[in-house]
Parts: structure tokens; C-alpha cells; sequence
């Protein structure tokens, strides 16, 4: 069998996401199941270096991983002509920077969300690429999670009729460290530090939407700094001076009407960190990260407002979970399987940099909404 050995420069892997979902669950398990087949006699195998600023994080995450090879050199990697993807999942404010390196020495783009901390720089990433004539990419992973692939078999199917309404609710109580020690990073809190969970989550938003239920023409966003203290990973206090929740409405093409709640002061009293209720005329489904359950118009009950007396209406009663009829994998694994046949064989690839530019026109819009505290219109992005 033919092997495409494939260098990826994995920047910024010490980080969260990028330890969880991009080493271990996604190029580890590639190469553990012997890399991604492309037909009966051809297969891609990924060869990562992890880069970093940290070298004994590095080296524990090196031994954890398997994957030996590991720097705090990028330039070093960068001028290496064996690794001809670049990755990176640092913060936002670094990601930039490194990417338009990255591109001038030729190498195919995949990053992180949000691509860059403005959509001037998200294009001008776009722009790069096309003219130096590298392939590119932007993680765009809940599209590829169960409950919403599910969602997306629904809707080809026609069982909404007419969809009306997307509701989504998402997000969880993030401790702020005074007792209990907090699970997200100190920046996500800090403005300075391009943190915000606008920034964060409407460039999740813009994709789901515009891919599932269609394009997204305007926005109504007001965010809020609920918790105004936080204590950061050296154990001292700081200001919160992001945004930590963001209640946003969005009008779609078609004439659909989305609204999501974001955040990290809420606690969870649904089926999942993430639900959507999407409603149609002929039919309804709320879905989580992984299950997906529905209620046709024949199963539809008719409700009496009557608060005088005890519900008599199970309403969770009427529901019916979907039946597992796909195999899943993990969502990140699956786009980043994607991206390496693109890259080898040309294969389509659509989300590219100027999706996720829209990512991060639909965030500075929120914004700019919560700033004037009224509708903004969402411009078509033209090249």
C-alpha cells in the first residue's frame, strides 16, 4: 500500500483544545488506526511535530501522545520543507502572525477558531492563501458532532415542513476559583487577552446556522460580565473584564428566526451542554451533542393553559429518540480526516478561511450590536 507521510506542524498543542481534541482524539487515533484511507491502495499518515513555548509541558505531552517529536523552535519547523501542513491552536492574538508565516513559506492552513481577533485580518488570511495557492481550512467541528448530523438527516428528509424557529442553549457554570478551581483558562475572562464568549461562540454560531438552516442576514446581540472576579492559574485574583454570556437573536435567509443564550454562569438543567429546538410546521427535534429527539405533527398534543390544576400532559412523554443508523466519530477527527484527503488528493473542502472569516464578521457584529443595543445587518462577504 502507498503512504503519504504528511508533516504537520502542530502549534500551540499544550492548550486545552489542542492537547484533547487535536493530538490525542484526532492525529493519535489517525495514526493508531493506520492513518486515513484514501482507497484499497493508497493511505495518508499524519507525522506531527508539537510546537509550544513551554519544553516540559511539551515533553509530558510528547510522552502521553507517542508523538516524539516535539520544539519550542518554530521558526526552525517553519523552514523545514518535510512539514507541509501548519497548524495552530494558540490564542487568538497569536494566531495571526504565525499563520501569514506559514503561508509565506507555503505550507497548507488549518486553524482554530476564531481565525484571527477581526474580520479585516480573517480576509486578509483568506486572500494569502489564494493567491500563494496553498490549501487552507478552519475547524468548523459541531457540524460533524451526532445531534446535529442527525438534525442535518432531518431536514434533507423534509421532516420539518417549513423550518420556523432554531432555539439553542449552551454553556455551564465555569467555577470561578475562589474554592472550587475553575475549568476554563484565565484569558476567556480577560478582554485584553482577545477573550469574550462572542468572540468565542458566534463564530460557532455563524457556521451552524448558515450550513444547517441558512445564511445569517442580522443580528441582535446584548453580552454581559456576570462574574465580575476570577482567580487566574497562579492562584491570585483578577478582573473580569470579557464577556461571559451573550444572548443573541439572528434573522436567516428564508425567513427562519435563530436565538441562542451562551454561557458560563448558567447551570445545566437540559440533556446537554448544548441543546437546539429546531420547530417546523410539520414537525419538532431537540437535539444535544450526541442524541437527537422529535415529535411529528400527529403526535403533537393540544395543550390547555390552566394553572389552577396539575399538569395532566407529560410533554416529555411525546417525544421520540432518533435511532442510531450512522457510525460517528469523534467530530473533530472526522474534519481533520477530511482536510488531509483534501490536501493529498484535492478532494472538497468548503470550510475554508472565508468561512471563517464569517465567523469572525458575525462576532464583531454582535459587538457592535451590544454596543448600540439595536439590529445590525450582516453584509454579504465579497471577494
Amino acid at each position: 500500500m502507498k503512504t503519504h507521510t504528511i508533516g504537520i506542524i502542530m502549534n500551540g498543542v499544550t492548550g486545552r483544545m489542542g492537547t484533547n481534541q487535536h493530538l490525542m482524539r484526532s492525529i493519535v487515533e489517525i495514526i493508531r488506526q493506520g492513518g486515513v484511507k484514501i482507497n484499497e491502495n493508497e493511505r495518508i499518515m499524519p507525522d506531527p511535530v508539537l510546537v509550544g513555548r513551554n519544553a516540559a509541558k511539551l515533553e509530558v505531552l510528547a510522552q502521553k501522545s507517542g508523538c516524539t517529536k516535539f520544539t519550542t523552535n518554530l521558526d526552525e519547523v517553519m523552514n523545514d520543507p518535510h512539514y507541509s501542513i501548519y497548524f495552530d491552536a494558540q490564542t487568538t492574538g497569536r494566531r495571526a502572525d504565525a499563520v501569514k508565516q506559514a503561508i509565506a513559506l507555503g505550507k497548507h492552513i488549518y486553524c482554530e477558531k476564531p481565525v484571527s481577533t477581526d474580520t479585516e485580518t480573517a480576509l486578509e488570511l483568506y486572500k494569502l492563501c489564494e493567491q500563494k495557492g496553498v490549501k487552507h481550512g478552519v475547524v468548523q467541528d459541531k457540524l460533524w458532532l451526532p445531534g446535529l448530523l442527525k438534525v442535518k438527516r432531518l431536514i434533507e428528509n423534509g421532516f420539518f415542513g417549513q423550518i420556523l424557529s432554531v432555539r439553542g442553549e449552551f454553556g455551564y457554570w465555569v467555577f470561578e476559583g475562589h474554592s472550587i478551581p475553575a475549568q476554563r483558562p484565565s484569558w476567556n475572562y480577560r478582554k485584553e487577552d482577545d477573550g469574550g464568549i462572542i468572540v468565542d461562540m458566534l463564530c460557532h454560531w455563524r457556521y451552524v446556522l448558515d450550513n444547517l438552516f441558512g445564511n445569517v442576514k442580522a443580528v441582535s446581540c446584548l453580552g454581559a460580565t456576570h462574574i465580575k472576579e476570577r482567580i487566574d492559574e497562579q492562584g491570585k485574583a483578577y478582573k473580569c473584564t470579557a464577556d461571559d454570556a451573550a444572548y443573541a437573536t439572528f434573522e436567516l435567509e428564508g425567513g427562519v428566526i435563530a436565538h441562542f443564550n451562551s454561557s458560563w454562569c448558567v447551570r445545566v438543567r437540559r440533556d446537554d451542554l448544548l441543546t437546539l429546538q429546531i420547530d417546523g410546521t410539520k414537525g419538532s427535534a431537540v437535539a444535544g451533542l450526541r442524541e437527537c429527539y422529535v415529535q411529528h405533527y400527529g403526535n403533537t398534543p393540544k395543550p390547555v393553559w390552566n394553572p389552577d390544576i396539575e399538569q395532566p400532559i407529560d410533554f416529555y412523554g411525546g417525544w421520540s429518540k432518533v435511532p442510531e443508523q450512522e457510525n460517528f466519530d469523534n467530530a473533530f477527527k472526522a474534519q481533520w480526516e477530511l482536510f488531509l484527503k483534501h490536501v493529498v488528493t484535492g478532494s472538497p473542502f468548503p470550510w475554508n478561511l472565508k468561512e471563517g472569516a464569517k465567523g469572525v464578521q458575525l462576532a464583531e457584529k454582535g459587538l457592535e450590536s451590544w454596543a448600540k443595543r439595536g439590529w445590525v445587518e450582516i453584509p454579504e462577504i465579497k471577494i
